[in-house]
């Protein structure tokens, strides 16, 4: 067992007062922002096969759509084009405005009149107010 004797004993050193912490100014041009990069892309393999000269060539491919689909596809479109452009003779925003209209009376049917009476309203409360 030890003992503890004044010769061994040390003084205390003086704890220095607590002085409040400094914080240093940071300017806008000294801060920075830092983000984080995008992995790097891996190098895109070829789309394309490397062709052997020596092959035989592919059978041709069959066309998706059969040739009476077609035929019945373009005899639709040109009969559109040709009602639209040739016995109207009317343009596209003419085209336009008609297919608007009935959404647009529908719209305003529904929401014109809650829209002046709240206008009406809030100018009435101006008014009274003695407001310009």
């Amino acid at each position: 067992m030890l003992e503890l004797t004044d010769e061994m004993a040390m003084d205390p050193a003086p704890t220095p007062p607590p002085q409040p912490p400094s914080f240093r100014k940071v300017e806008p041009r000294d801060d920075l922002e830092f983000a984080e990069s995008p992995p790097p892309r891996p190098a895109p393999s070829p789309s394309y096969a490397p062709v052997d000269y020596d092959a035989p060539p592919l059978p041709p491919q069959q066309p998706i759509l059969a040739q009476s689909t077609v035929s019945a596809v373009e005899s639709a479109f040109n009969s559109l084009a040709h009602t639209v452009l040739s016995s109207n003779a009317r343009t596209l925003e003419d085209l336009v405005k008609e297919m608007l209209r009935p959404m647009l009376k529908s719209w305003l049917d529904d929401n014109l009149p809650g829209l002046v009476e709240r206008i009406v309203k809030a100018e009435i409360e101006r008014v009274s107010r003695g407001g310009r």
